[in-house]
């Protein structure tokens, strides 16, 4: 079954697993949720929910929002968000749901604005090589140099690289480990960086990648393979 929460990043911090190993973390904020409304295939053509977190004052809500609200019971949230999922039976407008959706061991993908960077150059925007040092190459090292066609097209190209505003765009990191659940705290530990501030606005959603198990590591039938020759002074081939 797909889940799905809105939470707010923490930050990061280490939990040690049983074995004595650090596991570095990021602490998500995650919920509670409200249902605030429930989208269909036969009304709308397709199955969602739009989930609302937060909380905010009526006076920063208009008229369309506060009447939008007040059809999920009235709950005044400054963040929504829909998410598709394929089962949505059980859930129902007005319903909340919190950081206990989620288990340990489960994979997200975590969704977030990175952080700005403000005005940056090609070299720290787009990693370009700098350009020669020596022989008169004057201080232009970390532009971006010379880049316009000649008479066909006379122009240059959308899409070309260059310096700019760097940062502040959706991020989506696949395939975390949910590593702690606290739902009495509705806090949610995933194992790795999440991008985006500590403060910052994230959504949680069961992973798209296709987990399947690897099986145990055996030597190889084939005799060209290196794991298939048999050296008698290895310990591995006198065990066999």
């Amino acid at each position: 079954m797909e889940k799905a929460l809105i939470g707010k990043k923490i930050g990061m911090t280490q939990i040690f697993d049983e074995a004595g190993k650090v596991i570095p973390v990021t602490v998500i904020e995650a919920g509670p949720c409200v249902v605030i409304q429930k989208k269909t295939a036969e009304t709308d053509g397709y199955e969602a929910v739009q989930l609302g977190f937060g909380e905010t004052e009526k006076k920063k809500l208009n008229k369309p929002e506060l009447g939008h609200l007040n059809k999920a019971g009235g709950s005044l949230v400054s963040h929504l968000k829909e998410f598709r999922l394929d089962d949505i039976e059980g859930i129902e407008v007005g319903d909340v749901l919190t950081a206990d959706v989620f288990e340990e061991g489960d994979r997200v993908d975590v969704t977030g604005i990175s952080k700005g960077k403000g005005y940056a150059g090609v070299s720290k925007r787009w990693n370009a090589q700098r350009t020669p040092t020596t022989h008169g190459g004057g201080p232009v090292h970390r532009h971006a140099g010379s880049m316009g066609p000649t008479s066909s097209p006379s122009r240059i190209f959308k899409g070309k690289i260059g310096a700019g505003h760097l940062g502040v765009e959706q991020v989506t990191v696949q395939n975390l480990d949910v590593v702690k659940v606290d739902p009495e705290l509705n806090l949610i530990a995933v194992c790795g960086a999440v991008p985006g501030p500590k403060g910052g606005i994230v959504y949680i959603k069961n992973t798209v990648k296709n987990i399947t198990a690897k099986g145990e590591a055996g030597s190889s039938n084939n005799p060209q393979k290196a794991s298939a020759r048999v050296n008698p002074q290895k310990a591995s081939a006198r065990t066999r």
